[in-house]
């Protein structure tokens, strides 16, 4: 497909598993439309616990008390699941044992597109928590994810330890409420045309379709 430059913003949450599953439909839209190259792609922060403690807190604790049990916890993670391998994706819950605070992983995503890296700094991150179990609040696990995805490790350290991009991020997640957003994932095609969820990916067709022509 050719014609109109298409961007999509994607604002997401990392330890959002159906924002991964989102991702990955979106991806297959792309492919299809004959966009996966030429489309510019921003992830956007939206944070779905800003006042969760800097360390997290133990993950089956925080599910089990928002979802109000452990059978409504494990009938969630079976849904999530069974999309996820319809998507390619392999959730593995059970080694997950913290859920982060993930504002650090925000400011490594926004960091990233400065340096050209953002998808993949955004693949590494949700592969790292959903499949591998990873603490991605954690600033050494940060630094090791970011070198996955092509970054230099020792700068992302530094980055991490200052204060640069806490204001940006806060500034787009502001937006994204602004928006009226209240939950991920949500995508915004060319500023103009929104899907929110992960949606079939017919539906992320319809969109591109609709933005472009």
């Amino acid at each position: 497909m050719t014609g109109q430059v298409l961007t999509v913003e994607v604002y997401s949450d990392v330890v959002c598993p159906w924002c991964y599953v989102g991702k990955r439909r979106l991806e297959e839209a792309l492919e299809s439309a004959g966009r996966q190259k030429s489309a510019l792609v921003f992830w956007r922060p939206f944070q779905l616990n800003p006042t969760m403690p800097k360390v997290g807190m133990d993950r089956r604790v925080y599910l089990e008390a928002k979802f109000g049990g452990a059978a409504e916890m494990q009938a969630m993670q079976d849904r999530i699941a069974g999309a996820g391998t319809s998507a390619g994706i392999e959730f593995a819950f059970e080694r997950i044992a913290r859920t982060p605070n993930t504002f650090d992983a925000h400011r490594l995503i926004w960091f990233a597109q400065q340096q050209s890296r953002q998808d993949g700094a955004v693949e590494e991150l949700f592969h790292g928590y959903f499949t591998e179990g990873l603490d991605i609040g954690d600033a050494g696990v940060l630094v090791s994810l970011a070198g996955r995805a092509g970054l230099d490790g020792a700068a992302v350290g530094r980055f991490l330890q200052s204060t640069d991009g806490v204001e940006a991020v806060r500034q787009e997640e502001a937006r994204g409420r602004q928006l009226g957003i209240r939950g991920v994932p949500y995508f915004v095609f060319n500023g103009k045309t929104a899907v929110s969820g992960a949606q079939p990916v017919e539906t992320f067709l319809s969109a591109i379709e609709q933005t472009t022509r």
